[in-house]
């Protein structure tokens, strides 16, 4: 049991503070938190969501879907090709002497390991993309979320998978995607 609750430990304050903005604390708990100072009003954004549900989020997974299925359809080509090379190859083995077929296979595998490297970068490309347009959009997404802050009268948003219990209103995603979207749509334009 000891364990478990070393686990919840930093996990206190935010369910202290939900607590308390939902009026669940009892009254001896919520007294020893305003005796620890007053707690600022929290809000909560779902990232996935502000991500995936935004203008800019959703051109951004269009681009890797459209990019991830012309990247399959060429794999698919590349296997076909590699196929009808290999039992080409298998095929003329019975003509080869066992140095030619060995040199030809050599220079096929080769080939193989080649191909599987290029196509494999190129993976790793489509990744990278993704992952600097989730830089440049929590990189504009970040002011934003303060100027929620300020209107909201708060002094914290944080993530809404790290928080345990919490009352809707306190939930800014919504608007959070809408201004984002607002600031961003020149990007979303410009984009590839």
């Amino acid at each position: 049991m000891a364990r478990l609750r070393s686990g919840f430990a930093p996990l206190r304050p935010v369910v202290l503070i939900c607590l308390m903005s939902c009026g669940l604390a009892g009254a001896g708990f919520a007294q020893e938190a305003v005796a620890q100072g007053p707690l600022p009003a929290v809000l909560v954004v779902d990232q996935e969501r502000l991500f995936g549900e935004s203008a800019f989020g959703k051109a951004s997974l269009e681009r890797e879907k459209q990019a991830s299925a012309a990247l399959e359809a060429e794999n698919n080509k590349i296997q076909a090709e590699l196929v009808a090379e290999e039992q080409a190859l298998t095929v003329q083995r019975k003509a080869l002497s066992a140095e030619e077929f060995t040199v030809r296979a050599d220079a096929f595998d080769q080939k193989v390991e080649r191909i599987r490297s290029e196509q494999d970068a190129k993976a790793r490309d489509l990744a990278q993309a993704r992952d600097v347009d989730v830089k440049e959009f929590l990189a504009a997404a970040a002011p934003i979320l303060g100027e929620i802050l300020v209107d909201y009268g708060a002094g914290v948003v944080l993530d809404k998978s790290s928080v345990i219990v919490s009352v809707d209103s306190v939930d800014v995603t919504d608007d959070a995607i809408a201004r984002i979207d607002k600031v961003l749509a020149e990007s979303i334009k410009k984009a590839p």
